[in-house]
């Protein structure tokens, strides 16, 4: 039997929870992995009141749907980076523009998003976490080894209270390794782990499409720490250097055609699935895989469609028997 395949509503938050629920369950998905944004879920509200969380879960059941994880990408991102006003775009206009405050309702909001997955019956939460160091990702002016580690240790401490209240709650956090992020390829995950001690409340929602764009093989992400793969993204990129675009992307938007690389929808990229659903039945995931659609140049709800098809393509169940185990010599 497949993995549960769900679609991530953060890309379809325009659309009223009701309504994405019933284009999933149309196209066939077994699921969602909602978002805690627009009207598809408010942290607060899941967190305090049952009658919001009936009404919810009424809602999945009435199109067939499970809730196998949250994303709380927006407010996660607020905890851990400097501000700029880039970050009022992801806040409630009570705090926009007031650094100290929009950290505090962020660091509440997540841990809020905690019992709001314990309620929602969810064990992770997958998001960002911010970085206080993003800046520093080219050495000049000079960047200090004492600078970068200042930036892990900030986000150590700011983050150990939160996930304090993920253990108490029984939900994992679920890192997802991404460019502007503490932890944005390999080493800078290990180095995460590492600084908490390897604690098991948080963990990676592996998303391959990050990985592809800066050179990485994703799949050996997933060999890296196997322990850790708490949740999985399908999302695919595409590379297409042509001697005159640069991978940082030139400050051209997504889906610009002169960018260096671009998200593409599954199976126009450059990510091997196969070789990273070979590595998750190795270390026996079971979990969901989520669809986060995201390419400009397709419409979305045939692209939603059509990658949903291209993952029960892909995948496949480890076999069961060692194809030489009967072999005799002659």
């Amino acid at each position: 039997m497949g993995k549960p395949i769900t679609l991530f509503t953060g890309q379809w938050a325009d659309l009223p929870f009701e309504e994405i629920c019933k284009r999933a369950s149309a196209w066939g998905y077994d699921g969602l992995e909602i978002a805690c944004w627009g009207d598809h879920l408010e942290v607060r509200k899941a967190a305090k009141d049952p009658a919001y969380i009936k009404k919810k879960q009424q809602t999945l059941k009435k199109y067939k749907l499970q809730c196998l994880a949250l994303g709380a990408h927006l407010a996660g991102q607020c905890v851990g980076d400097t501000y700029d006003e880039r970050l009022d775009g992801f806040a409630p206009d009570k705090v926009k523009g007031k650094p100290g405050k929009l950290r505090e309702w962020a660091v509440e909001e997540m841990k809020l998003t905690a019992r709001a997955a314990h309620n929602m019956g969810c064990s992770v939460v997958n998001g960002f976490m911010g970085s206080p160091i993003w800046k520093y990702l080219y050495s000049f002016p000079p960047t200090t080894e004492e600078m970068v580690e200042a930036g892990f240790h900030k986000i150590y401490k700011i983050w150990t209270p939160i996930l304090d209240e993920f253990d108490k709650r029984g939900v994992k956090f679920a890192l997802e390794v991404h460019p502007t992020e503490i932890a944005f390829d390999l080493y800078t995950a290990k180095r995460l782990l590492d600084k908490f001690n390897h604690r098991p409340a948080l963990g990676f929602n592996f998303d391959p499409s990050h990985l592809v764009w800066q050179g990485l093989e994703p799949h050996l992400f997933i060999r890296e720490f196997a322990d850790r793969i708490y949740h999985v993204h399908m999302k695919d990129a595409a590379v297409t250097l042509d001697g005159k675009a640069g991978i940082l992307g030139s400050h051209l938007p997504f889906g610009d055609l002169r960018r260096g690389w671009n998200f593409r929808s599954l199976g126009h990229g450059d990510v091997n699935f196969e070789e990273i659903i070979r590595e998750l039945n190795h270390i026996n995931y079971r979990g969901p895989l989520s669809v986060e659609w995201e390419d400009n140049g397709m419409d979305r709800e045939f692209g939603a469609q059509e990658s949903l098809e291209f993952v029960r393509s892909i995948d496949f169940s480890p076999s069961t028997v060692a194809f030489d185990k009967d072999m005799k010599g002659k």
